[in-house]
């Protein structure tokens, strides 16, 4: 039989650790990596089943490689602290990691917005690689967003990933300021050039046109307006960032 083990990344996320970790209870490993919560997260980790590893913070896809390397399965499943596997979830993946000839799976993600699960918006079924064969999985090293990768085949799975993102309005103004800085970032290491104000504003209207319109945010309702507002708002920021980093950058003596 394949085994499995399941790695998590946190950092203070007592309000979500355990639930994380009993929804991975079927797993044969569960390990959290924590780099320097002050919540209790390790305690609450290891007494709902984990084995916790603590350490310092080399960012997401260096420390998501950590676990692969300590994990002792057949295949490891990435998971973050506000996701949740589901029953249905949980028997797919016990079947896939039998079969021949696939290497790695994509997951779909039923994410919430402020409470409210998204339907469209461009947020389903939002397939994500997760579960791989340990000796073929890797992860990218961006700031923001670094994926999983697998030297190997890839199939779909069916039953999504419960994600339990951006409780409230607080969460989302803090992911807002996070993830624009982040996406600068990679923007900059990309070797992109500045943009302008204009630039920024345009990018933003459509981003906002397209969540809301052609990928029908409307449906969402309250909820889908929201997460229309708050993906122009992240376009606009990042722009405006990445600009500021450049601008922050030594100039070239030649």
């Amino acid at each position: 039989m394949a085994t499995l083990s399941v790695i998590i990344v946190a950092k203070n996320e007592a309000h979500n650790i355990v639930e994380c970790v009993k929804s991975c209870s079927f797993a044969d490993e569960i390990l959290v990596l924590d780099s320097g919560s002050t919540d209790g997260t390790p305690e609450l980790a290891w007494q709902a089943g984990a084995r916790v590893i603590e350490t310092d913070w080399p960012g997401y896809g260096p420390q998501q490689q950590r676990g692969i390397l300590a994990a002792q399965s057949d295949w490891v499943l990435s998971l973050d602290a506000d996701e949740r596997i589901s029953a249905e979830l949980q028997t797919e993946m016990l079947e896939a990691i039998t079969a021949p000839n696939v290497d790695g799976y994509r997951l779909p993600r039923l994410s919430t917005f402020c409470g409210q699960f998204i339907h469209h918006s461009g947020w389903r079924p939002d397939y994500t690689l997760r579960l791989v064969k340990r000796h073929l999985a890797g992860f990218t090293d961006h700031f923001l967003h670094a994926h999983m990768t697998v030297s190997g085949t890839k199939a779909n799975l069916k039953h999504p990933i419960i994600h339990y993102s951006y409780r409230d309005l607080r969460d989302v103004l803090d992911k807002l300021d996070r993830y624009s800085s982040g996406n600068a970032r990679d923007m900059v290491a990309r070797g992109l050039p500045a943009k302008g104000l204009g630039t920024a504003i345009s990018h933003a209207l459509w981003s906002f046109f397209r969540t809301y319109v052609l990928r029908v945010g409307f449906l969402d309702g309250a909820a889908g307006l929201k997460l229309a507002i708050y993906n122009a708002e992240y376009t606009y920021y990042k722009y405006l960032k990445m600009r500021e980093l450049l601008e922050q950058q030594p100039a070239n003596p030649s």
